[in-house]
């Protein structure tokens, strides 16, 4: 997911200073601003409203970068069919599964954020490989070879059910473990809240809530909440986990912000951890923090720290 971005007309010469009454007229003209947008946003009807935030929000498509690439080379495709409950259409989703030699090795469901397919994952895939896990990682309907739609919240979150539940079938013996990153994270909340048998949930620089991420946008003084539809609010489900939690966020994330990260922390319950990685960004917390990843799968799972 991605923040909208401001652009600025020319610089013109300085406008005078307002006078007394200069502050009341600015905030006039934002309320008028922020009614023409919901009397706009509410013309265009319920179900434009929230096929545009699906879009925006989910951004899918079939597209990678060359480094998730290289790094999804060697990995083995996975496929899962299921019927959806929610279309009644039949589904099919493509996945990458980096086994462990060792057969008692813990399992790991990885769901990725907005925009890239699961090979732009790949590379944090492998890394999370490094620190022990037999990892599965899924495109959701509408990302990758997976089958065509607009994905949604509720779209998603079966989707990641149903990788779930492919794992219990393949390895019912093996610890099995949910992480998330960025909107991977409100997905992983989901799916671990709604089941009994997962043994630790690990979400990554993501955030308590949509209306909570847009709260911190230079535009977010606009009341737009009440016509958010895809909310994700891990917020509110984080505290129905059974399994330990384990929130790491970069202290340099600027498009979801720490905070929202020490707010869904907050929300947990006992036991978890919150680990905060110094200098890392959106992108680079994952690589930047697996000296602290081994610390805290071994202090709060109790997983070996070695391979």
């Amino acid at each position: 997911m991605q923040a909208m971005s401001e652009t600025h007309p020319p610089a013109t010469q300085r406008p005078p200073r307002p006078g007394p009454s200069g502050g009341r007229s600015r905030r006039s003209a934002r309320l008028l601003v922020a009614a023409a947008l919901l009397g706009t946003l509410a013309l265009g009807g319920c179900a434009v409203l929230d096929e545009q935030q699906r879009k925006w929000i989910f951004q899918p498509g079939e597209r990678t970068w060359w480094g998730g690439q290289a790094a999804a080379e060697g990995m083995q495709d996975v496929w899962i069919g299921f019927r959806s409950q929610h279309t009644g259409e039949d589904v099919q989703l493509h996945g990458l599964w980096l086994p462990q030699p060792r057969a008692d090795a813990p399992v790991l469901l990885y769901l990725h954020g907005a925009r890239w397919d699961v090979r732009g994952s790949a590379p944090r895939m492998r890394r999370m490989h490094d620190l022990g896990f037999a990892v599965l990682g899924i495109d959701y309907r509408g990302f990758g070879r997976s089958s065509a739609g607009l994905p949604s919240e509720a779209l998603a979150g079966e989707d990641a059910r149903a990788a779930w539940a492919w794992l219990g079938q393949q390895h019912p013996k093996a610890q099995r473990f949910v992480f998330g990153h960025s909107l991977g994270g409100a997905l992983a909340v989901q799916l671990a809240a709604a089941v009994q048998d997962e043994a630790g949930l690990i979400v990554e620089n993501s955030f308590s809530s949509i209306p909570d991420v847009v709260r911190t946008f230079k535009w977010g003084w606009l009341p737009v909440g009440p016509l958010i539809t895809q909310k994700l609010d891990a917020g509110a489900r984080i505290g129905e986990v059974g399994a330990p939690v384990l929130v790491v966020h970069g202290s340099e994330d600027q498009l979801i912000r720490p905070e929202l990260g020490r707010t869904l922390y907050e929300r947990a319950r006992e036991p978890k951890r919150f680990v905060l990685v110094e200098g890392g960004t959106h992108h680079n917390t994952n690589s930047l923090g697996q000296g602290q990843y081994r610390e805290a799968l071994a202090q709060l799972f109790g997983l070996p720290t070695a391979r």
